[in-house]
């Protein structure tokens, strides 16, 4: 499942992932599923037709990314491997970071995060030009949906509905509805 909240030119893209590292870190080893959120930017194309045609809109690069994960085998709402990616090299994400404070309250902690479009974009190193004012006040304002899609993408991989292991094959390791 995918949602995608749209501003002026920033966005915010939510799905479930399912995942399995295949070089993973001491501790991170096995599969893990959750939630994926990126903050990326927005670009509206030139109509295609008349006044009337839609507007070709495109979730473009990623800024940052929260992974509220925990592994398959673990305990159900332990959040054991949530992280996040301060920041992008073109389309690849830096190192994972993990948070004390992002692991005790998540969505509280996301919440947080939303309504500091200034300090995530400072953080990833974006300049402030990508997003506008209005951008960082409807990303706060609308920050409890945003949070409260989250929460209901979670009870989905919690109800074993969203986030399933791959059925292609051996080698896939990555199945997510959209990120």
């Amino acid at each position: 499942m995918l949602y995608v909240f749209g501003f002026e030119r920033i966005g915010v893209a939510v799905s479930d992932i399912f995942f399995v590292d295949p070089n993973p870190d001491r501790g991170q080893e096995g599969a893990e599923h959750g939630v994926r959120l990126e903050v990326r930017v927005l670009e509206q194309a030139e109509l295609k037709g008349s006044i009337y045609s839609a507007r070709p809109i495109r979730v473009d690069r990623p800024i940052w990314r929260l992974d509220l994960l925990e592994a398959v085998a673990g305990e159900s709402g332990s959040f054991d491997r949530t992280h996040h990616h301060p920041a992008f090299t073109g389309w690849e994400p830096g190192p994972r970071v993990f948070d004390k404070e992002l692991s005790a309250d998540p969505l509280g902690w996301l919440e947080g995060r939303l309504g500091d479009l200034d300090g995530v974009l400072r953080e990833a190193g974006v300049e402030p030009d990508d997003a506008t004012a209005a951008d960082a006040a409807r990303l706060r304002e609308r920050a409890p949906e945003i949070v409260d899609s989250v929460r209901g993408l979670l009870a989905g991989v919690r109800a074993g509905e969203l986030a399933r292991p791959p059925e292609e094959g051996p080698g896939d390791n990555v199945r997510a509805s959209w990120l």
